[in-house]
């Protein structure tokens, strides 16, 4: 306090020395111009200091709020008590404010992490239903390029009229809905989408995005395969059904007709076991109950036993089969799975050349593994068959494959035993030329396979 009470004594000193100097105690117009003049020079020097003192603080705590303090001038020793308690309460508020703000900021940051984390799409929107925030697993689902989703109404996102009205709903009403659509383009999408309101008295809507894409192909996998087996044991029921009501009709007591019947009987009975066979072997497959026994294997003797079971399919075909496996070509594999491998693609190249046509073996080492091609001189397959010949009940011509037999499961089931053991399997076809079936295996290691 001392800028103010000095003030205050210099006038009443100054007073005091001219009194003694003039030896005139009475002059009492000399003082009070004195100590006027002094009451004038008291308030103005406060009044500056309070100023600079109010300046200093006004710029110290701007430069708080800013987050960039300037550079400010020493503090005066002499500050107001008053000012130095203001500065005092604007500091312990600046300090809780700025814990608030910490702690508002990290639980924001916690937010996003976990939204960006979601595999689901979510965004907020105002009550207009304008976007106002979104994650990043929308941003992947809808790729919306250049232009961002935030600020985008929803029909500038999705041209798509019924979510435009859930989300106005959503905000005008409070009305939550349900809807799913599907988004063309270079990546086609099925969308499950939730809108409903924000709530608690909240402005606006929240709309989450399940991509449901592989989900739909998976239900339709399975009517579809489901639907094949229905067909698919029909037709020997049907037949086994139809020629024993025949047989109970009558025909049992026939000696030229009731042989040929107990044939046909026989053949379908034979021909749904095989269906039965292939779908418990494609499920334990697909379910990995199949426990395989990885060994060395030799791909000769492997191939030579599969060709044993064809060859009476061959000769009473005029088929030539032939076999060019080296002796020392040895994978690691499975026995059982690599014989039945090589047994379905024998099979089906057998099944699929014209009489006095050929079916070679041939093997050898590319690129480190063992190769084994299966080649015929059969009808061969268009190119746009190629990339689904391995599917589950794919047939290219469905009538001529079940009159032959096929289970519609052989490649199906080829496809999944060379996968587990970790091999590969193509195809290269021809229209009238034939058709070559590659397999890939890994070889087996040199000091393993020469023991």
């Amino acid at each position: 306090m001392r800028n103010l009470f000095l003030p205050l004594l210099l006038p009443t000193i100054g007073v005091l020395v001219v009194l003694v100097v003039l030896g005139t105690p009475g002059s009492a117009i000399a003082a009070a111009i004195v100590t006027m003049a002094g009451f004038v020079m008291a308030i103005i020097a406060s009044r500056d200091s309070i100023q600079r003192q109010l300046q200093a603080l006004v710029r110290k705590t701007r430069g708080r709020v800013e987050g960039t303090p300037a550079a400010l001038p020493p503090v005066e020793e002499d500050t107001l008590d008053e000012v130095a308690h203001l500065e005092g309460a604007i500091s312990s508020l600046h300090a809780r404010l700025a814990a608030q703000n910490a702690q508002l900021t990290q639980e924001a940051r916690t937010l996003t992490a976990v939204l960006d984390g979601m595999i689901e799409g979510i965004w907020i929107t105002d009550d207009k239903g304008t976007v106002m925030h979104h994650n990043d697993a929308l941003r992947e689902m809808l790729q919306p390029g250049n232009a961002g989703i935030v600020g985008q109404r929803p029909l500038a996102l999705i041209r798509n009229e019924e979510l435009n009205e859930a989300v106005l709903r959503a905000c005008r009403e409070g009305a939550s809905s349900r809807l799913e659509l599907h988004l063309e383009g270079l990546f086609p999408r099925m969308l499950a989408i939730r809108v409903t309101p924000l709530g608690r008295d909240l402005p606006g809507s929240a709309a989450v995005f399940h991509d449901v894409t592989e989900l739909r192909r998976l239900e339709k996998v399975r009517k579809d395969f489901v639907a094949n087996v229905s067909h698919e044991l029909r037709t020997p029921i049907t037949a086994i059904r139809g020629y024993a009501e025949t047989l109970q009709s009558g025909a049992l007591k026939d000696p030229e007709v009731s042989p040929k019947m107990v044939e046909i009987i026989h053949r379908q009975s034979e021909r749904l076991s095989e269906l039965v066979e292939d779908l418990l072997e494609l499920s334990r497959l697909e379910s990995r109950e199949v426990k395989l026994q990885i060994a060395n294997v030799s791909l000769a003797e492997a191939s030579a036993r599969a060709a044993e079971t064809v060859k009476p399919k061959a000769v009473s075909k005029d088929i030539h089969l032939e076999l060019h496996v080296p002796p020392d070509l040895v994978a690691r594999g499975d026995q059982r799975a690599v014989e039945q491998v090589l047994l379905n693609l024998l099979d089906n190249a057998v099944k699929y050349t014209p009489a006095g046509g050929r079916v070679d073996v041939l093997g050898t080492w590319e690129d480190g593994r063992c190769v084994v091609r299966v080649k015929d001189t059969g009808v061969g397959l268009e190119p746009k068959h190629l990339p689904r010949i391995f599917e589950r009940f794919y047939r290219v011509d469905k009538g001529r494959s079940r009159d032959m037999g096929g289970t519609g499961l052989g490649l199906s089931i080829v496809k999944h035993l060379v996968g587990a053991m970790e091999g590969e399997v193509k195809v290269e076809s021809q229209p009238q030329v034939g058709s070559v079936f590659v397999i890939f295996l890994p070889v087996a290691a040199p000091e393993t396979a020469s023991g």
